[in-house]
């Protein structure tokens, strides 16, 4: 679960380090985010020569949450950071890095995100 102002890491070789989450895309004022959602970022940490900037608005989706989630077969998946990728646009579903550090949840694929899940690691 994330909320507007949640500093997340970037999964990701786009240049940024850290993100802030500023709202969710489509959704309107609704204020929590889950894993596989898409949300609006604002880059607050990047490596000088990267791909995106500092202070860029983005459009990201999360990877990973500290918050467990419950998954439908009574499980629950919980990691020790909170993680974004960022996309290319908000209609795009493709990342704009072109590789994914750290594991990824399978919400994320399930969400039709297939070229994240295709990049990742591992998929929990």
């Amino acid at each position: 679960m994330i909320q507007l102002r949640t500093v997340l890491t970037v999964a990701d070789n786009t240049g940024a380090k850290t993100a802030y989450m500023i709202g969710m895309a489509k959704k309107g004022n609704k204020k929590l985010a889950y894993v596989g959602d898409s949300i609006n970022v604002v880059v607050k940490d990047a490596i000088p020569y990267g791909q995106v900037k500092k202070g860029e608005k983005l459009s990201a989706v999360i990877v990973r949450t500290r918050k467990e989630k419950k998954r439908e077969d009574g499980s629950y998946i919980r990691f020790s950071d909170n993680a974004c990728v960022i996309l290319f646009d908000k209609e795009v579903k493709d990342p704009k890095g072109t590789r994914i550090f750290g594991p990824v949840a399978k919400e994320v694929k399930e969400n039709g995100y297939n070229k994240i899940a295709s990049l990742a690691e591992e998929i929990y």
